[in-house]
């Protein structure tokens, strides 16, 4: 991933606390049938192995999960906060006019070898941890137990896991820190008065110290 200092994010607390935020991976590898990318649902265990551990399970019809049983190379991308920023933010543009737009964003690139896990005791731990996971805040928390013994054995049997060992983990939050303070607090003035922004101005303030 391209990066500049201003935007880089090396601190291994803050990478995993981003993944928790947004756990919606895109996975991707490549292998006999090229590049495969398939957004799917993680959790992260920063303080596993080396550099942490991805766990997520694949349906077995998915079949990204063979060229990972073969040793394909992984990466996974989270996206967090994006959005276009005007020119017209920037205090600076009436002072000289030399600015141009740009787009804000926050990414998460992660990788590593990956495991196919198979094991119904390995599957069910994982799926468990998911849902308990999204679950919890919930005011009628729904538990993989509610569901009959059975039937959650019967959907073990359509799925795999994956397991990832995290040999590189990268952040780039991009939310002009290269520029003057005048022009970040324009940028969060400006965000602030735009729909759906939310995430990407508090990120902006968070970055800032706004």
């Amino acid at each position: 991933m391209y990066q500049l200092p201003a935007f880089r994010e090396d601190d291994h607390a803050s990478l995993y606390a981003f993944i928790g935020a947004h756990p919606l991976g895109l996975l991707i590898s490549a292998g006999e049938a090229g590049l495969l990318a398939n957004p799917i649902p993680f959790l992260a265990y920063a303080q596993e192995g080396d550099k942490g551990v991805m766990r997520c399970h694949l349906s077995r019809g998915n079949t990204q999960w063979h060229a990972l049983r073969d040793g394909a190379e992984t990466l996974i991308v989270f996206q967090g906060a994006d959005g276009y920023v005007t020119p017209s933010w920037y205090k600076s543009k009436a002072e000289h006019g030399k600015v141009v737009p740009t787009w804000n964003y926050a990414v998460v690139q992660v990788r590593g070898t990956a495991r196919v896990m198979e094991d119904p005791a390995w599957l069910h731990a994982n799926v468990s941890a998911l849902s308990d996971a999204h679950e919890l805040e919930r005011p009628r928390p729904w538990s993989v137990s509610d569901a009959p013994d059975a039937f959650i054995a019967g959907q073990l049997r359509g799925i795999v896991g994956v397991e990832i060992a995290v040999s590189t983990i990268e952040g780039k939050f991009k939310f002009s820190q290269n520029r003057a303070e005048s022009d970040r607090n324009g940028v969060a003035a400006g965000l602030a008065n735009e729909a759906g922004s939310t995430d990407h101005l508090a990120m902006v303030k968070a970055r800032n110290g706004l």
